[in-house]
């Protein structure tokens, strides 16, 4: 049963696309066939870029280069640790040039988004609003402090004048949002958010994980103070991220992860901590993290965003067209507002959304999200307590992958799963499941682990 081989089963959906894209750039996949339950293995179809991307190829290289030369950073006298170094900190100065940072900005390296959040949690000198739609990484880090959730209105407009409203009534220190939604793929007004949240002494910190691998970010030309942001959105799944931003908080704040490197002199009876960056990156750097960062930024930039969005928003239509023709509608926030990068999530009607997840990966070898996406307020919000499929556009997605999950859940509407499923370890699993099981596929790719 290879994938994008079956014809339409109910007449709706066209067999081509208007427009053939090849995807836009050269990922480094390595395994690029995946086994279905029907004992053949098909090409592995890709819309789960919002949950996590695959490295690209020139970031990939990159990071094999990085890697020849390693050593330890920013601590030791040979040569290879100077080149290390010299690495990770050009790796820094690249993330400050291509997000618009200003000379009152640092860069710090994290974990990821949720990590970078956290760390500006503990620096926030006051109260935190946000709204409700956030992902769980900009909602979760802000409960230790002093916290007010504003609902998001039905109307871009309502939610901005509701924020306005919360904030004329009690001081704040920060606003802090989503750049793009990973649940619908809408992105607030940066530029009006920063001026809204200035004119009323707050500043503004923007959850960007979903926004960066899109669209490019400014922080000087915008506003924002501080932006978050993860490698493993960013086609750099490295183990990396960033926080970047105003540096007075982050000087004034305790360190991160105190430790090795955050220190300028360590006593018996007391510490003399350094200033941001080094402050909150105790302990040995991720070169790999912060190289690869670097190297996907650097490579969104040379694709040129204007490209990129061209290119997804064609994909994007294509796909929200043939969702409609099966009589399917994506979740939207805001009836008012129809900026988005390519995130779709839905339900198909009938199935659940950890079905449709299972169904499309076990008998088509299409990976999308089944689930609430670490969002569970927002899918509340929708009456979706069993969440919903999201299907998410990359720079290796093309037409082909757009028709493939289009004539997929076609079948399904006209013939249901060819498969019986049944819960197992948390997931939905095909029963019988002939294929090989996931530590066996490992085992096979990775000889000699």
């Amino acid at each position: 049963m290879a994938t994008g081989a079956q014809k339409p089963r109910n007449g709706l959906l066209s067999t081509s696309m208007s427009t053939h894209l090849e995807p836009l750039a050269e990922l480094a996949d390595a395994v690029t066939e995946v086994p279905l339950v029907d004992g053949t293995s098909t090409r592995f179809v890709n819309f789960d870029y919002a949950a996590s991307a695959p490295p690209l190829a020139s970031v990939h290289r990159i990071v094999t280069t990085a890697m020849a030369h390693y050593a330890s950073i920013h601590r030791g006298q040979s040569y290879l640790s100077r080149v290390s170094t010299a690495a990770y900190e050009r790796a820094r100065e690249t993330v400050a040039e291509l997000t618009g940072a200003g000379a009152d900005d640092v860069v710090i390296f994290t974990r990821n988004t949720t990590d970078a959040l956290t760390l500006l949690a503990s620096a926030v000198p006051g109260r935190v609003v946000h709204f409700d739609i956030e992902h769980h990484a900009n909602l979760l880090p802000w409960r230790g402090a002093e916290w007010t959730v504003v609902p998001a209105s039905e109307t871009l407009a309502a939610s901005l004048g509701a924020l306005e409203l919360e904030l004329k009534r009690s001081p704040a220190a920060l606003v802090s949002v989503t750049g793009a939604s990973n649940v619908t793929g809408e992105c607030t007004p940066l530029g009006a958010l920063a001026a809204l949240a200035h004119s009323h002494g707050a500043r503004l910190a923007v959850d960007g994980a979903q926004l960066a691998p899109h669209r490019p970010i400014d922080l000087a030309a915008t506003g924002i103070d501080y932006l978050a942001c993860s490698g493993h959105k960013l086609y750099a799944p490295y183990g990396g991220g960033a926080l970047i931003g105003r540096v007075d908080w982050l000087d004034a704040a305790g360190p991160h992860q105190p430790g090795g490197g955050a220190v300028l002199n360590v006593t018996l009876d007391g510490v003399e901590w350094k200033p941001s960056p080094a402050r909150h990156e105790g302990g040995t750097p991720n070169l790999v993290g912060a190289v690869s960062l670097g190297a996907a930024f650097q490579a969104l930039e040379q694709i040129g965003f204007d490209a990129i969005r061209e290119h997804e928003s064609a994909l994007y239509a294509e796909l929200l067209s043939g969702l409609a023709a099966l009589g399917i509608e994506p979740l939207r926030i805001w009836t008012d507002h129809h900026d988005r990068v390519g995130v779709a999530s839905f339900n198909v009607p009938g199935y659940r959304a950890d079905l449709v997840a299972a169904y499309l990966s076990a008998e088509h070898g299409i990976g999308v999200r089944g689930g609430k996406f670490c969002a569970h307020p927002l899918l509340r919000r929708f009456g979706l307590e069993d969440g919903a499929v999201r299907a998410s556009i990359g720079l290796g997605t093309g037409t082909d992958d757009v028709s493939s999950l289009l004539q997929a859940l076609d079948s399904l509407i006209s013939d249901g799963p060819q498969w019986e499923y049944v819960a197992s370890d948390g997931y939905l699993s095909p029963t019988p499941d002939p294929r090989p099981s996931a530590d066996e596929a490992f085992a096979k790719h990775t000889t000699g682990f």
